[in-house]
């Protein structure tokens, strides 16, 4: 079963005049009791910021969070000491595990766009960590799906998530087609930054996303040149 839910029909929320987000799944102060998450995917924040601007210091705890950055970059500081910067093309994991706090700012004097995913762990209990990784290597994969970040450790060269889950970043030209096998009781999310994107004779235009379950075989077929995001999750809760 495809679920499809369209660009318009993301839930836009602007808490202060820096931020402009778009919401995949309840949060903060926007509440659907029948959006609250797909598999251990609990958030999928598109957030832009303005220059000068951004989150300052803020606790998490219990959650494994994934910073992708499409434009600019954001200035990262937190309670374990770590001070650096994402850059557009850079991907952050960060195990908040037993608690930790940290800012997300924009420094600079151009606006910053990113993706923020937030998982339910594996494991909980685990001291905090952060990791970072370039991605700048995707500019020369095409027709491909890439493993950026995941629970799987026979994956080399990617960034470790503690969460039986799976992200991937595909840039598929027009008429390109991908197919993506899964397992019974996975589940497969997929969002499309640009282009547009036919998923199992279903069309999906920018910041369109499809939720597939109980879908084996994926089938994704570019219809203008795109780039798209898709995760491989756990339909379980006892396997998260």
């Amino acid at each position: 079963m495809l679920a499809l839910i369209t660009a318009a029909q993301r839930h836009h929320a602007s808490p202060a005049p820096w931020l402009s987000s778009y919401f995949l799944f309840s949060f903060a102060d926007y509440f659907d009791k029948t959006n609250m998450h797909f598999g251990p995917l609990r958030v999928f924040n598109d957030d832009t910021v303005a220059p000068q601007n951004g989150f300052p210091q803020h606790p998490h705890s219990e959650m494994e969070i994934v910073t992708l950055v499409l434009e600019g970059e954001v200035t990262h500081e937190d309670t374990l000491g770590n001070r650096t910067t994402i850059q557009a093309g850079e991907v952050q994991r960060m195990t908040a595990g037993t608690g930790l706090a940290h800012s997300e700012m924009n420094r600079k004097d151009g606006q910053l766009h990113l993706y923020q995913l937030w998982f339910v762990p594996s494991q909980r209990g685990l001291a905090p960590s952060y990791e970072q990784k370039d991605l700048s290597f995707l500019s020369s994969k095409k027709n491909e799906l890439v493993p950026l970040v995941t629970g799987q450790k026979v994956l080399e060269d990617v960034v470790y998530l503690n969460s039986n889950s799976t992200i991937y970043w595909a840039r598929l030209d027009t008429d390109k087609q991908i197919v993506f096998k899964t397992f019974p009781l996975r589940l497969t999310f997929i969002y499309v930054k640009q282009g547009s994107l036919l998923v199992n004779g279903t069309a999906l235009a920018p910041n369109d996303q499809a939720r597939l379950t109980a879908e084996e075989v994926v089938e994704i077929t570019a219809t203008k040149d795109a780039e798209f995001i898709l995760i491989d999750l756990p339909g379980s809760e006892a396997n998260y």
